[in-house]
C-alpha cells in the first residue's frame, strides 16, 4: 500500500469537495437534462443587467421572496386580511373622501365662495390632492422607519380636525388651510402608512388585496358625495362635514386596530443618499413616474369637473350631483376586477389596458357627447375602467421595488403625482372659464390620461425588453 502525502491528499479532497458540490448543486430530470434546484442560493452581488433581468423573472413569477424582505409572504390568513379592511378604511377616509370634491367645487362655487372665479375656488381640491401626494417621501421615510401605527394616528387626528375647522369657516383662506392643508396632509399619513403595509403581506395574490382595499374609496365616493349633499340641503353644511368627520373618524380607528407591518420584515433604520437616488436611476422607474406625473392632469379634471360641465351643458343640477356617484360605483366594479385580472395577466398589462381605455373613452365619448344618457353613460365606463389607477398603482411600485423601501418609493411615486394633482384642477377651471372651454377641458383630459399611459407601457416594454405578450 502506497503512502498518501498531505500534497496528494489535499488535492484529492479539493476535488472530491468540488465533485460533492456539484452533485449536491444540481439534480437530473427524468429526460436526463441537469438543472439546477430552486433552492440554490443567488449570488450576493450582480451585474445591472442580471439584477433586472431577475426583477422580471421574479416579477412574472409573482415571486414572494425579497432580500432583507422577510421571506416569502404569506398571501392570506387573518392577519393579512384584516391588515385588507383596515387599508380599506384608509381608502374610504382618505381617497374617498378626495374622490368627493366634485361636490364641494359646485357648492362653494354657488354659495360661500360664489364671488370667486371657477380657477380660484379649484385650488381648494387641487391642494387637497397636492398635499396627499407631496408628503409621500417624508411619509414614506417614516414608515419604512417606524411602521404605520404612529402615522395612522397623528394622520387621523389632522384629518378629522381639519374637516371639523372646515365645517365652521366661513372665509376663502379657511377653506384653504382646513381642507386644503390640514386634512389633506392627514388624509396622505393615513393612505400611504396603510397601503404600504399590504405590500408585505401578499405577493402572488397582491393584485386581489389592492383591488379589494381600492373598493374603499369607490364606495366611499358614492356614500359620501350622497351622504354630503343630502345633508347640506336638509340640515346645513357645518352639520354635513361634521357627520362626515364623525364617520371618517370612527372607521380610522379599525384602521389604527388593525394595520399592522408584516414582524418579519426588518425596518429600514436608515436611509444613504445613494439608496435615495437609486429609484433615479432605473428606467422602468423613471417611466412609470413619468406616466404618474401626466395621467393625474386626465385623470381628476373628469372627476371634479363631471357635475360643472354636465350643468353648464343643459343637465338639471338634481341630476348631475349623482354623476359624481355614478362615476365612484363603477369604479368600485372597476377597481376590484382590475385586481383580480392584474393577477391572471399581468399587473402592467391590466393597468395599461384600462387607462388607455379610460383616456379614448374621453375622447370618443365626453368630448363629443352633449345629451343627458352619454354624459352619464360616459361617468360610469370612465370610473369602471380608470379604476385600475387607483386599484393597482401600488402594485406597479411594489414589482418594481425592495419591499423595504416600499415606503420611501411609494412616497417618490406619490410626489411625481402631486405637481398633476395641484396644477390640473386649476388648470382646467382657467380652461372652462374660456370661451368654448367645455370642450377644451375634455381635450386636455384626453391627451394627459393617453400620453401617461404611453409613458408606463414604455416601463414594461423596457422591464419585457420589448416583449409584447410578456405577463408582466
Amino acid at each position: 500500500m502506497s503512502a498518501v502525502t498531505p500534497e496528494k491528499h489535499h488535492r484529492h479532497s479539493g476535488v472530491m469537495d468540488d465533485l460533492e458540490r456539484t452533485i449536491s448543486n444540481s439534480f437530473v430530470n427524468i429526460d436526463g437534462a441537469v438543472s439546477v434546484p430552486p433552492t440554490e442560493k443567488r449570488p450576493a452581488r450582480c451585474t445591472d443587467e442580471e439584477r433586472q433581468q431577475q426583477q422580471l423573472d421574479d416579477s412574472s413569477d409573482a415571486t414572494a421572496v425579497d432580500e432583507g424582505g422577510g421571506g416569502v409572504a404569506p398571501d392570506g390568513g387573518m392577519e393579512a386580511w384584516l391588515v385588507v379592511l383596515g387599508a380599506w378604511c384608509a381608502s374610504f377616509c382618505s381617497y374617498g373622501w378626495i374622490n368627493s370634491v366634485g361636490i364641494f367645487q359646485q357648492y362653494y362655487a354657488q354659495g360661500p365662495l360664489k364671488q370667486y372665479s371657477a380657477s380660484q375656488i379649484s385650488w381648494i381640491p387641487a391642494l387637497q390632492i397636492f398635499f396627499m401626494s407631496f408628503m409621500g417621501p417624508p411619509i414614506g421615510v417614516l414608515f419604512d422607519r417606524y411602521g404605520p401605527e404612529r402615522l395612522l394616528i397623528v394622520g387621523s387626528i389632522l384629518h378629522v380636525f381639519g374637516l371639523m375647522m372646515a365645517s365652521i369657516s366661513t372665509k376663502y383662506y379657511q377653506f384653504l388651510l382646513s381642507q386644503g392643508v390640514c386634512s389633506a396632509i392627514g388624509v396622505a399619513a393615513v393612505f400611504l402608512s396603510a397601503i404600504a403595509c399590504v405590500s408585505g403581506w401578499f405577493d402572488r395574490r397582491r393584485g386581489l388585496a389592492f383591488g379589494l382595499l381600492a373598493t374603499g374609496s369607490s364606495l366611499g365616493g358614492v356614500v359620501l358625495p350622497i351622504m354630503v349633499t343630502r345633508l347640506i340641503d336638509q340640515v346645513s353644511y357645518g352639520w354635513a362635514m361634521r357627520t362626515g368627520a364623525f364617520l371618517i373618524g370612527a372607521l380610522l380607528v379599525v384602521s389604527i386596530c388593525t394595520v399592522r407591518r408584516r414582524t418579519s420584515i426588518a425596518p429600514q433604520t436608515s436611509f444613504t443618499g445613494a439608496q435615495m437616488k437609486a429609484p433615479f436611476k432605473e428606467m422602468p422607474f423613471m417611466f412609470i413616474l413619468g406616466g404618474l406625473f401626466l395621467i393625474p392632469f386626465g385623470l381628476y379634471t373628469p372627476i371634479n369637473y363631471l357635475p360643472t360641465a354636465a350643468v353648464d351643458g343643459g343637465m338639471a343640477k338634481e341630476l348631475a350631483q349623482y354623476l359624481v356617484a355614478v362615476y365612484n360605483g363603477a369604479s368600485l366594479i372597476g377597481r376590484l376586477s382590475s385586481g383580480i385580472l392584474a393577477d391572471r395577466f399581468g399587473r402592467f398589462n391590466a393597468f395599461i389596458a384600462s387607462c388607455y381605455v379610460a383616456g379614448l373613452l374621453v375622447v370618443a365619448m365626453w368630448i363629443p357627447g352633449t345629451d343627458d344618457a352619454t354624459t352619464i353613460a360616459f361617468a360610469a365606463l370612465f370610473g369602471l375602467f380608470s379604476g385600475a389607477y387607483i386599484a393597482l398603482l401600488v402594485a406597479l411600485i411594489a414589482q418594481v421595488s425592495p419591499i423595504r423601501e416600499i415606503g420611501y418609493r411609494n412616497g417618490v411615486a406619490c410626489l411625481a403625482q402631486s405637481v398633476g394633482g395641484l396644477l390640473a384642477t386649476p388648470i382646467a377651471g382657467a380652461i372652462i372659464d374660456k370661451p368654448g372651454g367645455l370642450v377644451g377641458i375634455k381635450v386636455y383630459a384626453g391627451v394627459f390620461l393617453l400620453a401617461g399611459t404611453t409613458s408606463v407601457m414604455m416601463a414594461r416594454l423596457v422591464l419585457t425588453k420589448f416583449k409584447v405578450k410578456a405577463v408582466l
